[in-house]
Parts: structure tokens; sequence; C-alpha cells
């Protein structure tokens, strides 16, 4: 047990090192989405905001959802990096039929799926997403994005979306944002 306590330790401070939210307890339980409709949903989204993550580091962020078969969200996501557009390929899936809106997403054929909770969206300008990972029940490490349909949301929806995490315990202070000014991120478009 005890070296299973160092390794946890180890990684939280890799985490912390690298900026990623981790907090204290197990993850917070939002609500989603009522009735979500996943091929609404499907299309671009520019990342406006983030909480920080290991493994998303650029700007010009956009996510990209297709229908890839019945049941199956295809995901392309990109951000530019060093001058470099990287991007990814995933695919996600509903975990439980009653509730849509909690996906599980997929990067590597060999990983473990990752929460995709869609908080809320009106899928023509706005989506709040929430994603957490627990570790021993005792820490957990938060994952939150807004995305718009366009590369920027107004401060006022954007008072509205940060209502939203914080109203359901989710603490947002760190959030941090994504540019996507059309002097950076024309390269990104490819």
């Amino acid at each position: 047990m005890q070296a299973l306590q160092v390794l946890s330790l180890t990684l939280l401070s890799v985490l912390a090192a690298n900026a990623q939210t981790f907090r204290p307890g197990k993850c917070p339980q939002p609500p989603v989405q009522a009735n979500f409709d996943t091929a609404r949903y499907l299309g671009k989204w520019y990342e406006i905001q983030k909480l920080p993550a290991i493994f998303q580091k650029g700007e010009c962020s956009t996510a990209t959802y297709s229908l890839k078969s019945p049941g199956v969200v295809g995901v392309l996501n990109r951000e530019l990096s060093n001058n470099t557009v990287n991007a990814i390929t995933g695919y996600a899936k509903v975990k439980d039929p009653s509730e849509p809106a909690k996906l599980e997403v997929t990067f590597f054929e060999d990983s473990s799926p990752g929460p995709y909770w869609v908080l809320s969206t009106d899928y023509e300008g706005h989506s709040v997403v929430y994603s957490c990972t627990e570790f021993l029940g005792a820490f957990h490490v938060d994952f939150a994005w807004i995305l718009s349909r366009e590369p920027t949301l107004s401060k006022e929806k954007l008072g509205e979306l940060y209502n939203v995490f914080t109203s359901n315990g989710i603490n947002i202070d760190v959030m941090t944002v994504t540019d996507q000014s059309k002097e950076l991120c024309p390269s990104a478009e490819q």
C-alpha cells in the first residue's frame, strides 16, 4: 500500500508541476444537458477557455465531431503549438443511453476512455464540457472547456457559462483563455 501512496504522490507532483488542476476528494457529479442530441452537437467547435491540461498546450484549438457509425462519434482535436498544427483523432460513445450527454472518449486503443460530459449546450453557440478523473478516491483532476461555434464569446455569455461550473462545485479559478485570434490562427485551418 505504501508503494501505491508514493506512486500517487509522485503522479500528483507531476500534475501540479504541469499546472494540472487537482483537488482533494472525489469528483463532483454535476447534472448534464437534458435531452442531449448528439446529431445537433456534431460539427466544429472552437475552444474559448479551458482548465490547464498536461496534454493540451497550444492555441487555436478546435474540436470537430462527426458521426463515425451508429452510436460512435468521431473526434478530431487540433491545436497550433510552436508553429505546428497538431491533431489527434479518437472516438466517443455514450456510456448509458439514459444519460446521452455523458460520453466516454478514447484517443488510444489500449487506454481507458475518459469522461466527456456536456453540462450545457445550445448546439448553435456554446458548449460547457467537464471531465474528471479520480485517484484512490482521495484526489481528483478536473478538466473543463468552454466551446463555441465561433472563435469568440461575449463576456456576458462567458459569465453565464462560468456559473454552470461554479454552481456545481467545479472550481475554475485557473481557467485560461485560448488564443483564437485571426493573426495567429489562420495557419491552423488546414
